[in-house]
């Protein structure tokens, strides 16, 4: 089978995204004994699929175009600020969402009738997880150029 440039391109960005989305389904599965298909759309945990669509994307540009070319730069630039954004603003933002949790948890067990609403708190990753989606990606990408 043979692809187009773009193509590739594309198939490798999305199929590294659904193997980490893929993953943490099963992951769910495995610890909790249960199918929670939410988790196919869900944002944070291991491995960061952000991370893996960039990383599949960047590697298959490198692929094609050469590692020393432009495009090559522009998709690696753009692939660090996704990764630096998972694991630096968005992991923050998840934090304080725990605090905001928190505070919300103990005011509303005074008073019941105002509304409750939690929020999110898996948002970010980890450096860890940034890294292994990264890993996962340019695997992917290598993997699909290869056929």
């Amino acid at each position: 089978m043979h692809l187009t440039n773009s193509m590739e391109i594309i198939l490798s960005a999305f199929s590294a995204n659904c193997l980490a989305q893929f993953y943490k389904l099963v992951v769910a599965l495995v610890v909790n004994k249960q199918l929670d298909f939410k988790r196919l759309f869900q944002t944070g945990g291991m491995p960061s699929s952000h991370s893996s669509f960039m990383m599949g994307m960047t590697t298959s540009v490198g692929l094609i175009a050469g590692f020393n070319s432009i495009p090559f730069a522009i998709a690696l630039i753009v692939s660090l600020v996704v990764m630096y954004d998972a694991a630096g603003l968005r992991r923050a933002v998840g934090r304080q969402a725990t605090v905001l949790n928190q505070i919300v948890t103990e005011i509303f067990s005074e008073h019941p009738h105002l509304s409750s609403h939690r929020f999110r708190e898996l948002l970010g990753h980890t450096p860890v997880e940034v890294f292994i989606g990264a890993l996962l990606g340019t695997a992917v990408a290598i993997w699909i150029h290869g056929i």
